[in-house]
């Protein structure tokens, strides 16, 4: 089981990671993690933790996890907009058909202004497009 684990662990927050080396060669067969950096995604700061330098290897490993995160972070974003637009589909049909009119009244308006200000950043961002596309932005 020790062999196979991978030589890093990030323990993964919001903004990025703490990053693990990773040591199984300990005479009692236990795990070791011993805390070599912290990353930032957001800023692509790498700090080394304490007073350890990190290795080309650690360099690479924790590139190519900041890279790998920022793609996986990027398609969770886009599931998360695929799945807005089915919850705004199943708001229609809950609007048309199962709610009463106390429960309208009691959110008619904050949906309203939040597809309002959603339609016009979509919008702006749309026309931004195109005339960048047009060459005239």
């Amino acid at each position: 089981m020790a062999s196979d684990l991978p030589p890093y662990f990030f323990r993964t927050r919001e903004n990025g990671a703490f990053v693990f080396r990773v040591d199984t060669e300990d005479r009692m067969r236990r795990i070791e993690m011993d805390q070599i950096a912290v990353v930032n995604i957001r800023n692509g700061e790498i700090k080394p933790h304490g007073d350890r330098p990190l290795s080309e290897a650690d360099l690479a490993a924790i590139r190519d996890w900041m890279t790998a995160r920022q793609a996986e972070l990027a398609a969770r974003d886009i599931d998360d907009i695929r799945r807005t637009v089915d919850h705004l589909n199943q708001t229609a049909h809950w609007a048309q058909g199962k709610a009463s009119d106390d429960q309208l009244a009691e959110i008619t308006d904050t949906l309203l202004m939040a597809m309002h200000d959603l339609r016009t950043v979509l919008v702006r961002k749309k026309a931004d497009r195109l005339m960048r596309e047009c060459g005239m932005g």
